[in-house]
């Protein structure tokens, strides 16, 4: 399970509206038949218009300044292994939504009117969407990169030869092409994985839209707040502030379990993945005792989904990590090849 939370952006500013996003997350419905489309929803309500959600959420914006964001974005991505405990995607993935923002409010260390925050004091709008593209970010873009910097070359230095401006050997440079486009560590169907290239397999995911100010849109909810949970002195009185991201990433995964009977593997628990980038060497040692089965498993997870890599993790800690984990998967390896669990 994957979740990212961000203040959606146009450039270097905030964006003053939500049409964009909402017009962004409506492309999947272009060209399909009422039936097949998928439409917002929230805590209550089905089938809400892509007009509605911009109204609602661009109406719900009270005393923000222009360099304040007016919404957020959260994504949630279930792994392959968590969408195969589905019965039905888009039906599910709604129920474990509405499941989801609750464990999102009880995040919040903040009060409203004297109680705390609950479902009902939040204005959010969520999507699911079944297709997914490879984009620059992802590890099969970055490792085949390499091989896509040669072959972009060699089709400059063919050019150059066809229109006259360098001398070459044009089907032995188109060998090599064909040769670097075989070589390419990560492929799909037999094709170099390249970025905008559609995803295969299940890949369903949650798209949710939550306005930044309350559904009476007079408090402030933030779970960009750097503060997790802390009592601040404000016009003399002690107010709750802050938002626990750790709290919540463990909450999403603990409903999804619990509701869908899914025994989750230690490499993919969000515990593990911030381990990993706080201390790599706690991190392996915990891997490394687990059960035959379980290890085997947990290996092919991160070979098959890249390192356990969370946002924002200094570059010198993960360098070190990496070393570690080649290390190690190197001994793995005949645990790997000799696993009866399939994946």
């Amino acid at each position: 399970m994957y979740i990212t939370i961000t203040a959606q952006k146009m450039g270097g500013n905030y964006s003053q509206s939500s049409a964009d996003f909402v017009g962004y997350l409506e492309k999947e419905n272009e060209g399909l038949e009422q039936r097949d489309m998928e439409h917002f929803f929230n805590q209550y309500g089905d089938e809400i218009s892509a007009e509605e959600v911009v109204k609602e959420i661009d109406g719900n914006t009270a005393k923000l300044k222009k360099k304040e964001p007016k919404f957020y974005s959260i994504t949630v991505s279930p792994s392959k292994y968590e969408l195969r405990k589905l019965q039905n995607n888009s039906q599910d993935l709604k129920t474990y939504t509405r499941e989801l923002m609750k464990d999102y409010v009880a995040s919040f260390n903040r009060e409203i009117n004297g109680r705390p925050i609950s479902i009902d004091d939040i204005k959010y709008y969520a999507k699911i969407e079944h297709q997914r593209a490879f984009k620059g970010t992802d590890f099969q873009i970055k490792e085949n990169q390499p091989y896509a910097t040669k072959i972009l070359q060699l089709k400059t230095e063919i050019r150059n030869v066809q229109d006259g401006r360098a001398e070459g050997n044009i089907n032995k440079m188109n060998r090599e092409i064909a040769k670097l486009e075989r070589q390419a560590p990560h492929q799909q169907n037999g094709k170099r994985i390249v970025q905008g290239m559609s995803k295969d397999g299940n890949q369903s995911h949650i798209h949710i839209i939550v306005s930044r100010k309350d559904a009476s849109n007079s408090v402030s909810l933030s779970p960009g707040s750097k503060h997790k949970a802390s009592e601040v002195e404000m016009h003399g009185k002690k107010v709750k502030r802050g938002f626990d991201r750790d709290t919540f990433f463990a909450k999403a995964e603990k409903t999804f379990d619990t509701k869908f009977g899914y025994k989750r593997n230690f490499a993919e628990t969000y515990k593990a993945r911030k381990d990993f980038v706080k201390n790599p060497n706690l991190y392996f040692a915990a891997l490394m005792k687990l059960p035959a089965n379980e290890k085997a498993l947990a290996f092919k997870m991160i070979t098959k989904t890249g390192l356990p890599i969370i946002p924002s993790i200094p570059v010198s800690q993960a360098q070190i990590a990496l070393r570690v984990f080649k290390r190690l998967r190197r001994g793995a390896e005949v645990a790997i090849k000799s696993s009866s669990i399939g994946v």
